[in-house]
């Protein structure tokens, strides 16, 4: 089976409330198996709209990639994310 993935690119525009973000999503991404594979660090934009920060989040499957999203934990999550960045998330499954 495919191994599914979240690929975000972020700009803080609140670090402080961002912070909170970081906080409320720790449960739902390691109770649905999440796992840091990018998480900010060195990066170069070659091509697209320049964001400060890249993360890329692996999980066992496409469906919990998915699931862990839908959440309701992580919902509650993604209002304080939406409410101090500018994020493009995309939920792709990886090649099996």
């Amino acid at each position: 089976m495919a191994k599914g993935y979240w690929i975000g690119h972020v700009t803080v525009t609140n670090p402080d409330g961002y912070k909170e973000y970081v906080a409320a999503n720790a449960e739902p991404i390691s109770r649905f198996g999440g796992r840091f594979i990018v998480r900010g660090g060195k990066h170069e934009t070659r091509s697209g709209t320049e964001r400060q920060r890249h993360v890329v989040i692996e999980f066992d499957s496409f469906e919990q990639a998915k699931a862990c999203y839908d959440s309701p934990e992580y919902q509650a999550a993604a209002k304080i994310r939406d409410a101090n960045g500018i994020v493009d998330l995309v939920i792709v499954e990886g090649v099996d």
